[in-house]
């Protein structure tokens, strides 16, 4: 196990740093200047060596080499330099996003184990029943509707014909009250659960299938075991195994759906703010961003190897 660990980090720092000089290279090489969008026409007109000034005091004037050595040096230090836009600290800027995030992320996730466990195992249960075929069709509709989408119908119909929900925000201006905040994070949540519970539905369905069909499952059921007992504790304890793999794996589609749904409902997480910042050409805050979404990614495909192998002890660690 420590050796798989070890060998593993070493594997996943080698690859961060290729990715951090892919996104670095990328977003210098994307089109437009950011120093024309920090500064006003006016400027821009009265005196022509004002952008050079700029670009030299932003480091855009260096070759590219150069410019990302300094900035990964200075990454090493956990300085991963300065907003163009508002001149702060990139870690305090995707810091103060990264709490609204993670709440959302967080919900969309609780709900959509509940929602996957329930419809997977009725799914299971009563194969090839109206409420299978009602399930397996909420779940490949959860899978192929884009987030967009449901969050612009769950804004016209639950926020703005019906008034039951508040359409955009964490809370209501002035309102400093628990309640108002889960009533701000109820469509957003709901909408990624929903989202995020399409795949891990059709796992449970398919892992509890083929459990139920298994040899201890019917000497279980001989024995006058009650078919909830079976169901729960012999079926589906064992069938959730994969589950634990998928759920670590689909944490990244859960980041990016939250980008989307950010932008919709104009949820102040990062998301929001990784949209903002390509808008203005932002690229320290960009290739932040970029990096806090590889280290999640690497992070989870870590866990799922290693829980995969600590919840099932005939999977080997090779």
């Amino acid at each position: 196990m420590t050796v798989f660990v070890v060998r593993r980090v070493l594997v996943n720092l080698g690859v961060f740093l290729l990715i951090s000089v892919g996104v670095f290279l990328l977003v210098r090489a994307a089109p437009g200047d950011p120093v024309r969008m920090l500064i006003s026409p006016d400027q821009l007109q009265g005196d022509a060596g004002f952008i050079e000034v700029k670009r030299h005091e932003l480091g855009l004037d260096q070759p590219l080499p150069t410019q990302y050595w300094t900035w990964f040096t200075h990454a090493l230090t956990g300085d991963l330099g300065h907003s163009f836009v508002s001149g702060r600290p990139v870690t305090e800027v995707l810091g103060e996003r990264l709490a609204p995030t993670l709440e959302l992320m967080g919900t969309a996730l609780a709900l959509a184990l509940v929602i996957a466990l329930g419809l997977g195992v009725l799914a299971a249960v009563r194969r090839n029943s109206f409420a299978d075929y009602a399930a397996t069709g909420l779940s490949l509709g959860a899978v192929s509707l884009p987030p967009f989408f449901l969050g612009i119908v769950a804004i016209y119909f639950v926020s703005l014909r019906w008034g039951l929900l508040p359409s955009s925000g964490m809370t209501t201006p002035g309102v400093v009250d628990p309640l108002d905040q889960l009533r701000h994070l109820a469509l957003p949540g709901l909408i990624l659960a929903f989202i995020t519970a399409g795949p891990f539905t059709r796992y449970v369905r398919s892992g509890l299938i083929e459990e139920l069909g298994a040899d201890y499952v019917r000497t279980a059921t001989a024995k006058g075991v009650s078919p909830a007992r079976v169901v729960v504790r012999h079926g589906l304890r064992n069938s959730l195994i994969p589950l634990i793999t998928v759920v670590m794996y689909q944490i990244p589609q859960l980041l990016a759906g939250a980008v989307v749904l950010e932008q919709v409902f104009a949820w102040p997480g990062m998301g929001q703010l990784a949209i903002s910042s390509i808008t203005q050409q932002d690229y320290p805050v960009i290739i932040g961003f970029a990096l806090y979404v590889a280290m999640l990614v690497l992070a989870c495909n870590l866990i799922a190897d290693l829980l995969y192998a600590v919840v099932d002890p005939r999977v080997g660690l090779r």
